[in-house]
């Protein structure tokens, strides 16, 4: 290892040298020097989030709005200055075009902030455009890019500052990776297999003692963290998120926002069944130094777990065909849960894969096609509505013009169609109550599946199944009378 020649910073250098000294001593390990298990202190101070400030860790892909929002109410609003990171994006930045997201969302005072020249990184007239900044945001790429122009400068001293101000740093994909301690996937390379690069080991350690993956279950990294990490070193607290999914961390507590799921590895709490990891859905917080889960989203609601179950039973079985449900409240996920689906490929969620035809619940994605002059459907069309909320496996038959696809993608596109100005269409709208309520079943009788909206209350309920005789109708109205207390 020693005698490869390369050119790092300098605390790089000190991380290899300091592998190779200990390498007979953790023979068997993934060769990274340890960090101390998190535990937090008598006087309660944090041991693995910031002291101060706030830390936001995106799994990349599509974000829905709320994630800026946050990001931007974590740095004092819209009129704080943020600092845009680009730079995990390589030579192609056009700096003149950086933090459009985030002015998008509402900010009107962000520094686009970009060099690879760690002299310009480490020089104080640089660093002194970003001395009263409130947030930091790293955007993706790689993230040896970062490293290599960042770390052990001033420029890392001022990111720090930020949340030493009580200010939030955050990132997405590549720049989330780097807000952990230990840097997965930091090779100086295109190839994201490459998981643990000696000289790529550090990140900025915003969360000490945690490495951090990220687009796992769209780029079915679910096993990574485990097979080539976390299995090797328990003193390690491996997390990870989807895209459009959200740590929100503020010392050591954690809730998780946006779309889909996020994953504990070496947490304290029993694993999913089968799986080396915990999940975690929105609504959920999570206390990093404790590694256990504080409180799930539904516990705050008459809705339980186990009611669901008992409206799923009969499909416990894959003979019985499979059923999934989801059940969403004000952006937190209460219920999302699978009965009789085979373990997928690579961990995927049962409830993100396999498909289901969809019958009648395509009325809805057929209402966002937008045909072309001519008429036609064509692959753009249809793209434009898997991109609604960052789908990842629906799919279109051209032919029937029905769709297929999971609970998780549906869910996706319901939020990013809320997101929206236009009001969702394709549902049948009725009133009871005095209150508004948005239909679509997998057959004209209400039967095999359900997609029905409460959106005076915020409350989503997709049930999907392969059951043609399976009371879709019954089962969602049960659901709503539970948790809206109907």
């Amino acid at each position: 290892m020693l005698a490869e020649s390369f050119v790092v910073p300098g605390r790089q250098v000190a991380a290899l040298l300091l592998v190779s000294s200990v390498a007979v001593a953790c023979a068997g390990t993934s060769g990274a020097p340890r960090v101390s298990a998190a535990t937090t202190s008598a006087r309660g101070t944090p041991s693995v989030g910031p002291r101060t400030g706030s830390v936001m860790v995106v799994g990349g892909g599509q974000q829905g709005p709320e994630v800026l929002a946050k990001f931007i109410e974590l740095a004092g609003g819209p009129d704080a200055l943020i600092v845009d990171v680009p730079t995990a994006g390589g030579d192609s930045i056009d700096t003149s075009d950086g933090g459009r997201g985030l002015k998008n969302a509402g900010a009107r005072n962000v520094v686009v902030y970009h060099t690879t020249s760690r002299t310009v990184a480490d020089a104080d007239s640089f660093v002194a455009k970003i001395a009263n900044a409130r947030g930091v945001w790293f955007g993706g790429g790689r993230h040896y890019r970062l490293v290599n122009s960042y770390a052990g400068t001033k420029s890392e001293r001022a990111f720090q500052d930020v949340l030493d101000r009580g200010g939030v740093v955050g990132g997405s994909s590549a720049g989330a990776s780097i807000l952990g301690d230990y840097l997965v996937r930091g090779a100086p390379s295109n190839d994201n297999r490459l998981f643990n690069h000696p000289q790529y080991l550090k990140g900025f350690a915003y969360l000490r003692g945690v490495a951090i993956d990220q687009h796992v279950v769209a780029r079915e990294r679910l096993p990574d963290l485990h097979d080539s990490l976390t299995s090797r070193r328990p003193d390690l607290l491996g997390i990870s998120e989807d895209e459009g999914t959200v740590w929100v961390v503020r010392g050591d507590s954690a809730e998780i926002i946006g779309r889909n799921k996020a994953f504990v590895y070496n947490g304290r709490d029993a694993n999913d069944a089968g799986k080396p990891f915990l999940t975690l859905r929105p609504g959920d917080r999570y206390n990093l130094a404790t590694r256990r889960v504080v409180s799930r989203a539904i516990d705050a609601t008459p809705l339980t777990a186990r009611f669901v179950d008992t409206l799923f039973a009969s499909y416990g079985e894959p003979a019985s065909g499979g059923a999934t449900v989801l059940v969403a409240q004000g952006g937190r996920v209460l219920v999302n849960r699978a009965y009789g689906i085979a373990v997928q490929r690579r961990f995927t969620p049962e409830t993100g894969a396999p498909n289901f035809a969809l019958g009648g619940l395509s009325a809805v994605l057929n209402a966002a096609l937008a045909p072309d002059s001519t008429g036609r459907i064509t692959a753009a069309s249809v793209r434009r509505v898997t991109g609604v909320g960052g789908a990842q496996r629906l799919a279109y038959d051209s032919t029937t013009k029905r769709w297929s696809g999971t609970v998780d993608d549906l869910y996706r596109f319901d939020q990013g169609r809320s997101a929206q100005t236009a009001e969702p269409t394709g549902f049948r709208v009725d009133t009871e109550r005095d209150e508004v309520v948005q239909r679509v079943f997998g057959r004209d009788d209400g039967r095999r599946s359900a997609w029905v909206r409460y959106p005076g209350r915020r409350t989503t309920i997709i049930i999907l199944t392969n059951d043609e005789t399976f009371d879709a109708r019954s089962a969602a109205e049960r659901i709503a009378n539970r948790l809206l207390a109907r």
